[in-house]
C-alpha cells in the first residue's frame, strides 16, 4: 500500500491526572515523545505530535519533529486528531487519506505494529482499523482495564467489553483461556480521513457510558472497524511506577 497519503498523528498532553509532563519524562538521554515519534517515523514518513503545551511543541520542535498547538478542550485522542488533521493538511498543503492515531506514552511501539493498521484500507469496506493480541493468561479475561474484543469472520469488530467476552457457559473461569480464543484490545487506531471528522460529531452512546470505551460509539453508528491480530503488546508507560519498573528492566 502507498504510504504517501497517511499521516500519524501522537497526541500528547502536558497534564496527564496520573502522570503530569509524561510526554517530556527522559528515556535514556530522549524524552518520550522523541522515542515516539521516531518510532512512528519508521512506519509512516509525515508524522505530527499533536499537543496543548508549549513545552512540548518546542520539545519536538527542538529535536526536529513536526509539531501543531491544538485546542486544550478536546474530550479525547480522536479529536485531537481531527483538528490536527487539518492544520497540518493546511500547513503541508496536501490531503491525506488515512490518518493513523498513535499513543503518545508508548515508545516502544513497533513499526510493523503501524503498517499492519494502514495495510487494512485494503479493503474498501474498511472505516477504522484497530490492533488485537490473543489472551494467553486467564488474569486478562478478567482484568476490567484491559478490554477484550468479539470479531466475525470477516475481521470486523462485533463488540468491545471490560467484561470477559463471550461468557462460557459450560467451562470453568478458571480454564476459559483454554478452551476458547479471547482477544485483546491494543489501543492503537486508524482511520480514513473523511471518516475521522465524521466521528467527532457523533454524540456519546448508550454503549459508550455503559462500559467507557469510545469505540463503542462507532459501532453503534455502523462504522466498520477491523482488526488486525498482532503477537506483540507495546509496553505503556501511564504512571511514574511505570517508568521506574521501565528504568529496572534495562530497557533504556
Amino acid at each position: 500500500m502507498d504510504y504517501s497519503n497517511t499521516i500519524g498523528i501522537i497526541p500528547a498532553r502536558f497534564a496527564s491526572t496520573r502522570f503530569p509532563g509524561k510526554p517530556l519524562v527522559d528515556l535514556g538521554g530522549k524524552t518520550m515523545i522523541q522515542r515516539v515519534f521516531e518510532q512512528a517515523q519508521k512506519a509512516i514518513p509525515t508524522v505530527f505530535v499533536a499537543t496543548d503545551d508549549e513545552r512540548i511543541f518546542n520539545t519536538v520542535e527542538s529535536f526536529g519533529g513536526n509539531a501543531v498547538m491544538t485546542s486544550k478542550n478536546h474530550q479525547s485522542g480522536t479529536d485531537r486528531c481531527a483538528e490536527a488533521l487539518s492544520i497540518a493538511s493546511k500547513k503541508l498543503n496536501k490531503s491525506f487519506n488515512i490518518v493513523v492515531n498513535i499513543q503518545g506514552d508508548e515508545p516502544f511501539i513497533e513499526p510493523a505494529q503501524i503498517a499492519q493498521l494502514i495495510n487494512c484500507f485494503n479493503d474498501i469496506k474498511t472505516d477504522i482499523a484497530t490492533l488485537v493480541k490473543p489472551i494467553t493468561s486467564n488474569d486478562i479475561i478478567f482484568d476490567i482495564n484491559k478490554p477484550k474484543v468479539i470479531i466475525g469472520n470477516n475481521n470486523k469488530a462485533l463488540y468491545f467489553s471490560r467484561s470477559p467476552i463471550p461468557f462460557l457457559r459450560n467451562a470453568d473461569s478458571k480454564e476459559w483461556h483454554l478452551k476458547h480464543k479471547y482477544y485483546q484490545h491494543i489501543g492503537m487506531y486508524a482511520y480514513r480521513s473523511d471518516v475521522l471528522f465524521q466521528l467527532t460529531q457523533l454524540k456519546p452512546s448508550p454503549l459508550e457510558l455503559a462500559e467507557s470505551l469510545e469505540q463503542l460509539r462507532w459501532i453503534e453508528n455502523g462504522y466498520h472497524i477491523a482488526v488486525s491480530e498482532t503477537s506483540h503488546e507495546s509496553i505503556g508507560i501511564d504512571t511514574p511506577n511505570d517508568l521506574e519498573k521501565i528504568k529496572n528492566m534495562g530497557l533504556f
